[in-house]
C-alpha cells in the first residue's frame, strides 16, 4: 500500500481511507481469528527485535518475549509511575524500535490524542518496522464498555487512520480464545448464527501496520 510516512490525515478523507479497508475486508467477521496477541507478535519477532511496549501496564507480555527471543530488547512506557518503566512519556524514548506495540491502549484516549499518538510512533519505527495495535472490538456486545474507554474504533476506521498516516497495513485480526469445545463450538456451529446477527464473539481486534 503506501510506501512513506508523507500523508497528512484529514477526517474528510477517512471515508475513502475506509474503503480501502473494506475492500479486502467488506466486514469484521473476514478478519482471521487468532488466540492471543502473543501469536501475533511472535510472528513478527526476530532474534534481536527492539520492542517498545507503550501503555505496557505491569510489563506481562515481557516475559513472553523475552522467552520467544532472549536476545530481544524489550523497553516500555506507561504514564503509570507506580510501575517502573524505562519511559513516562513518548517525548522521553529514545532511539528507533523494530516492534511497537499499543495493546488496549489507544481506546482509553480522545480521537485527536490517538491520532497524534500514532503520528509519534510512526517516527520511532525503524525502516520496515511494525506497530501491533490492538482495541476492543466494537461488534461484541459488551466489551468495549468500560468506564475508562473513551473512543471506540471499527477496524475501518482504524485501519483508515493508519493508511492515512501512510503505514502499511500486513495484517488485520480478531482475537479470540476459550475452552476448545466452546471455541469450536462458536467458530464453526454458530459463527453464521453471530454473522447474521452482527454481534461477535471476539473481543478485540488487532492491526499489524509498518513503515518502509
Amino acid at each position: 500500500m503506501n510506501k512513506n510516512m508523507t500523508h497528512e490525515f484529514s477526517w474528510n478523507n477517512l471515508f475513502s481511507w475506509r474503503e480501502k479497508i473494506c475492500s479486502e475486508y467488506p466486514d469484521v467477521f473476514d478478519l482471521k481469528i487468532r488466540k492471543k496477541i502473543i501469536d501475533i507478535i511472535r510472528d513478527e519477532l526476530k532474534t534481536e527485535s527492539r520492542i517498545l511496549d507503550v501503555g505496557a501496564n505491569r510489563k506481562g507480555l515481557g516475559e513472553e518475549l523475552k522467552a520467544a527471543a532472549p536476545s530481544c530488547t524489550y523497553k516500555t512506557m506507561d504514564i503509570d509511575r507506580s510501575v517502573q518503566h524505562d519511559y513516562y512519556t513518548l517525548e522521553e524514548v529514545e532511539g528507533k524500535f523494530d516492534i511497537i506495540i499499543l495493546s488496549e491502549v489507544i481506546e482509553h484516549v480522545s480521537a485527536e490524542d490517538g491520532l497524534s499518538m500514532l503520528k509519534d510512533l510512526a517516527g520511532l519505527l525503524t525502516p520496515g518496522g511494525k506497530i501491533i495495535i490492538s482495541t476492543p472490538n466494537i461488534s461484541h456486545p459488551n466489551r468495549f464498555w468500560d468506564l475508562d474507554h473513551i473512543t471506540p474504533y471499527r477496524y475501518d476506521e482504524l485501519g483508515g487512520i493508519l493508511l492515512s498516516l501512510g503505514y502499511d497495513i500486513s495484517g488485520l485480526y480478531r482475537i479470540y480464545n476459550d475452552q476448545f469445545f466452546k471455541r469450536a463450538f462458536r467458530m464453526y456451529i454458530t459463527s453464521h448464527i453471530h454473522r447474521y446477527l452482527d454481534i461477535d464473539f471476539a473481543k478485540s481486534i488487532v492491526i499489524v501496520a509498518g513503515r518502509q
